[in-house]
Parts: C-alpha cells; structure tokens; sequence
C-alpha cells in the first residue's frame, strides 16, 4: 500500500494542529515552517482537509487553521480518505466475465478482506493517540551533564 505524499503530510499536519491547536488558529506558515513542508503545497492539503470538514481557515493577522472536532474525535481513516481518496477506491475486476467464480474468490479473500482491515485499522488511531505518541517522542529524557 503505498500513501501519497498529500496522505503523509496530512497526518502530519494534523497531528502539529493537534498539538498546537488549543490556543488557537495555527498559521500554514507556522506548520509549514516547523514541518518543513512547502507552503503551497501545504495550502493543498489544508484545502482538502477543509473541503472534508476536519478544519475550518480563519483569515487575517491572527488567522490559520484549526481543528473542527476533538481530536479524539478524528481518525487517520478520515484524514487519509480526505487527502489521500484514491487508496480507498473500489478495483476493478481481475479477470474477465469468463471466470466469474475466481473473481469472486479473489475479492472476497482477499481484496474485501483487506479493505476491512486497512479500514479497521485506521479508524482505530485516532489523531488524540497520534498527538500523544508524537508527545512522547518529543520529551528530552536525556541525561545532561556539566563540567
């Protein structure tokens, strides 16, 4: 399964948005540079996002994006299908009309299959779980010494 790079960045702007998000609008520039992502691209993605209802712009000096639900409420599942729609798209079929029982026995073993589980999987982190496990990487528990 391969994700874009819009499916990847916007993960990883929403789970930034989910960390930074309480004290308000987050500016694209602000992710963008702390990200480093470019700013147009960036815009893109946010675009998408928008167009899905996962955040709302707010313009002006004090303006940027911001989470419309509780980011316990919003999955990976959602953010991807948002930016990243086509993985989640039906195939066509795999062989012809002529061999109709092996189709069915590919789709539903595995083809269907998988899609429950992809599904499955991404509905269950959700962007609250990313925020915290970003969290915890981002804590210095090194040691540090003086002389």
């Amino acid at each position: 399964m391969r994700i874009s790079a819009k499916g990847r960045y916007g993960i990883a702007a929403m789970t930034y948005l989910g960390q930074h998000g309480a004290k308000g609008c987050v500016p694209v520039i602000h992710i963008s540079e702390q990200l480093d992502i470019s700013k147009i691209y960036l815009e893109q993605v946010f675009s998408l996002l928008k167009k899905e209802g996962l955040v709302t712009s707010v313009k002006g000096p004090h303006g940027g994006y911001q989470l419309t639900k509780e980011p316990s409420e919003i999955t990976s599942y959602e953010i991807l299908k948002a930016t990243d729609g086509a993985i989640f798209e039906q195939v066509k079929s795999t062989v012809s009309d002529k061999a109709p029982g092996i189709e069915k026995a590919i789709d539903g073993k595995v083809f269907s299959a998988l899609d429950t589980q992809i599904e499955s999987m991404l509905t269950s982190v959700t962007l609250d779980s990313l925020v915290e496990e970003a969290n915890k990487y981002q804590r210095n528990d090194g040691y540090m010494f003086f002389i």
